[in-house]
């Protein structure tokens, strides 16, 4: 019986995704208005006649469902971003509607067969696949079919690569509702790709090509010995592997060097002062070994940037928005695990009442100041191997404590509520670290 209820509240997600065909007709403001509409529906209507039958669990019992609500809500979203280029909220609409609908079918359908995913054995590789095979097509088509443009690689290829991308994504336990993320962080990730110069891609691929055999073998050896000294899990292994290998070749040994140096300082931190950590209830679960969720959270908007740097014909935006992204991710791990060592005083950043060591959103003088220094050291590295400018340590400096600042607003505000978890943050806040960054280099140069 929750299998047949499961199926037809899958059924009714993706034929909604076929009026994001309307979008090809439609103005911005007709395609707001609607989504309004379906928004004020679900909200208001949906309860009062068999919503009951598609609505999950407690939220059966409740009348409303967040995931449901959610929907309509991240079309409207993206349609309001996007106004002026609908084709990728329709591609946005086609990540969440085909892609995660069909991920959840497979998996039902397939996924004992398949197997569950090593790095979320909530997840099934039939899901995974599922939403690669149905939702990437199904962008392609609607970004096409809403832009009236033909078939030509320029396009077609971004859109295939975020669908994977978000496939995998989707698979990670972030603690935020697909409804949500896949449409957002979708179109956000395929206007990103498409900035990029196909030219230049094609122009740079033999120095890309040139640093794969280095990057890759670099990568596993570091990945090996990580998870010999306990600071992997293998799942950690394998997507860091990845990410790292990508990064890489994106953006060379430089800006690999921000991840290997995060990596250490951040792994160093994690182990001092364990014992008293662990005494408290505030440790690193698994003796501090990163997984896939971890690698995701602290490199993938690096990653991102780096890519956009190969991509662009001015470069330096984005490789300071390297460097700050890593910046951040080092700034908050050792705001955190200094500051759950030695922190003497905690206070809740939303209201500065004192609170136990290891909150959700709570700072300490102690551990502010190691993330400021972490973030400024690393800063300095990127500068000696040229990578930024000496300007581009007072923006690092400063991109990196307003995004652990973000984090600690979402930790308070968010985390302890169970509404977002800490992998989703981190990444957030990496992301946020580099687009204040490139923010800031406009304003001063």
């Amino acid at each position: 019986m929750a299998a047949k209820h499961e199926y037809l509240r899958k059924i009714v997600h993706i034929c909604m995704g076929f009026f994001a065909f309307s979008l090809a007709y439609l103005s911005w403001e007709q395609a707001a208005l609607l989504a309004a509409a379906a928004l004020g529906h679900n909200l208001f209507l949906l309860p009062l006649y068999g919503g009951r039958q598609i609505f999950r669990g407690a939220a059966a019992l409740r009348g409303h469902d967040p995931g449901i609500v959610l929907y309509p809500a991240t079309v409207l979203v993206i349609v309001l971003i996007f106004r002026d280029q609908l084709e990728i909220a329709a591609a946005g609409w086609a990540y969440l509607a085909f892609g995660d609908g069909f991920a959840t079918v497979f998996g039902m359908a397939a996924g004992r067969v398949t197997g569950k995913l090593p790095w979320n054995r909530d997840k099934s590789w039939a899901g995974l696949i599922g939403f690669a095979l149905m939702g990437t097509p199904a962008a392609c088509i609607l970004y096409g079919f809403t832009a009236h443009l033909g078939w030509d690689l320029r396009w077609v290829l971004p859109v295939a690569v975020v669908g994977c991308i978000l496939a995998l994504l989707e698979t990670l336990p972030l603690g935020l509702d697909d409804n949500l993320i896949v449409p957002i962080g979708g179109a956000a990730l395929l206007f990103a790709a498409l900035l990029i110069e196909p030219s230049l891609l094609v122009a740079r691929s033999g120095e890309m090509l040139e640093r794969l055999p280095w990057a890759l073998g670099i990568n596993l050896v570091l990945g090996f010995g990580a998870l010999w000294m306990g600071s992997v899990d293998r799942s950690g292994l394998i997507h860091g592997a990845v990410l790292g290998t990508a990064l890489w070749v994106f953006g060379g040994l430089p800006a690999f060097l921000m991840l290997f140096a995060f990596f250490l300082l951040a792994s160093v931190a994690t182990k001092t002062g364990y014992r008293i950590k662990v005494a408290e209830g505030t440790a690193q679960e698994k003796g501090g070994a990163r997984g896939a969720p971890n690698a995701w959270a602290n490199t993938g908007a690096g990653v991102l940037f780096a890519l956009l740097a190969v991509g662009a014909a001015e470069p330096s935006p984005y490789l300071l928005a390297v460097v700050a992204a890593f910046a951040t991710a080092l700034s908050d791990t050792l705001g955190s695990e200094i500051g759950q060592a030695f922190g003497r005083r905690t206070f809740l950043i939303t209201s500065f009442r004192p609170v136990p060591r290891g909150t959700d959103g709570a700072v300490s003088l102690e551990g502010t100041l190691a993330g400021i220094a972490g973030s400024l050291v690393l800063a300095a590295i990127a500068w000696s191997v040229g990578m930024i400018s000496p300007l581009g340590i007072v923006i690092v400096g400063l991109a990196a404590f307003a995004g652990t600042t973000m984090e600690s607003y979402l930790g308070a505000l968010l985390e302890r509520a169970k509404k977002i978890n800490n992998e989703a943050q981190n990444f957030l806040n990496t992301l946020a670290g580099g687009l204040v960054a490139i923010l800031l280099m406009s304003c001063f140069v």
